[in-house]
């Protein structure tokens, strides 16, 4: 099976345009328990909800800012893949949905993946839905590829990621990730035991974003990346003259933040 494509100098560009993004559209990245995804050897399935288009520049991020030694590859619906032709080069492959067609690439597929050492990211809701809704209902395909790899492997390691993007006190969006504990998937395991767990893992790692976000305590995170702060426009201009003529420090920000260091 061939690996899909990945163009070095196209993905570098597409990482710099990712960052850019986060830059502009949010205030902040922040991330809890990073640690979970940097330490990981082997088979590797990364899984999150999918409840935003921004998902998979999330993952385009994570990749890049913790565990750029590896290649990074990711589903896509191969229809939607051919109106964004650029991420051809970037490590997605087409998947026909709601096909047996299309069941059987995500296996070949994700398994040479898995086999080359890359990193796999899914999204196994496949639909859209809202990080609260109870209970997560997964497609098959992420569990059967894991049962697969583990019984050549011997193992094989799905990684819980939760995803929310609230707002809290400032003009745009907190972009807050959650990784869970890993769920080790062992040889022999039965396709429908994997998935039961994966659920649970990623459910309870929701929960915990949630309870997270819902304190806005950006102590709980580190500090991934940087965003747009302030209000922007003359308002933003107006304090900083202020600030200047009062010789003040210039404080951009509604309410200053205590922030975890990266």
């Amino acid at each position: 099976m061939i690996l899909p494509t990945i163009s070095t100098p196209i993905l570098l560009f597409f990482r710099r345009i990712v960052r850019g993004y986060f830059r502009r559209h949010f205030h902040a990245v922040r991330i809890a328990h990073a640690e979970r995804f940097k330490g990981i050897d082997g088979p590797l399935i990364v899984y999150a909800n999918h409840s935003s288009w921004w998902d998979p520049m999330v993952s385009v991020l994570l990749a890049a800012e913790l565990m750029p030694e590896r290649r990074h590859y990711a589903p896509m619906d191969a229809a939607a893949l051919e109106k964004y032709g650029i991420l051809k080069w970037l490590g997605i492959f087409p998947v026909e949905m709601a096909s047996a067609r299309g069941a059987v690439q995500f296996l070949r597929t994700g398994e040479a993946v898995l086999e080359s050492g890359g990193v796999l990211w899914v999204t196994p809701q496949g639909r859209f839905a809202d990080p609260r809704e109870r209970p997560l209902e997964f497609k098959a395909g992420m569990a059967a590829l894991a049962a697969r790899v583990a019984a050549q492997c011997g193992s094989c390691t799905l990684l819980p990621l939760a995803i929310e993007y609230p707002f809290w006190d400032e003009r745009l969006p907190e972009t807050l990730l959650c990784f869970a504990d890993p769920v080790i998937v062992h040889a022999g395991e039965a396709v429908e035991t994997v998935q039961r767990r994966s659920i649970g893992a990623l459910e309870q790692a929701l929960e915990a974003l949630k309870s997270k976000a819902v304190a806005r305590d950006p102590a709980a995170f580190e500090l991934l990346t940087r965003g747009s702060l302030g209000t922007g426009g003359f308002y933003a201009l107006g304090k900083r003259v202020k600030a200047f003529v009062t010789r003040r420090p210039y404080v951009p920000e509604h309410t200053p933040m205590q922030e975890m260091p990266k």
